[in-house]
Formats: structure tokens, sequence, C-alpha cells
């Protein structure tokens, strides 16, 4: 029998976890809470990764997490 240990880190759950749960008490479908979620930390991420890699400046990084929230919070 294998072991199937998780090799995702409990705090980018979490982090989704809470997303999720915070479009569905908005009144959002459990399906498109979970898609508005996924979409939202791959662009977070996509986002802070093209910072890291000097890509984009600070300003664009801070200009981008908000325009995101903006989204989710439409």
């Amino acid at each position: 029998m294998h072991d199937l240990a998780c090799t995702v880190a409990a705090d980018v759950v979490d982090k989704e976890v809470t997303i999720f749960a915070d479009c569905v008490a908005r009144g959002f479908t459990p399906l498109r809470s979970e898609i508005m979620a996924a979409y939202y930390v791959a662009e977070r991420d996509a986002t802070a990764e093209a910072f890291d890699r000097g890509l984009i400046t600070q300003a664009e990084l801070e200009s981008k997490h908000a325009a995101l929230a903006c989204q989710l919070l439409a």
C-alpha cells in the first residue's frame, strides 16, 4: 500500500478554502465560487512570480492585486 500524503502546503489550502467560503457567503454558487477562488489564487501567484522575476514593478504588483480584489468583490 502506498502512502498518499498531500503535497500541497496547508497554508495554501487554508487560503483557498477561505476565499471559497467568502464567495459562497456572498451568494455565488459553490461551483462558481470554486472557480473564482482558483482564478484568484492563480492570478495572485502569477503576479507575485512576475514581481519576483523583475518583470513588473512594486507599483504594478500592488495595482494588479488591487484590481484582482475588486474583481473578486464585484
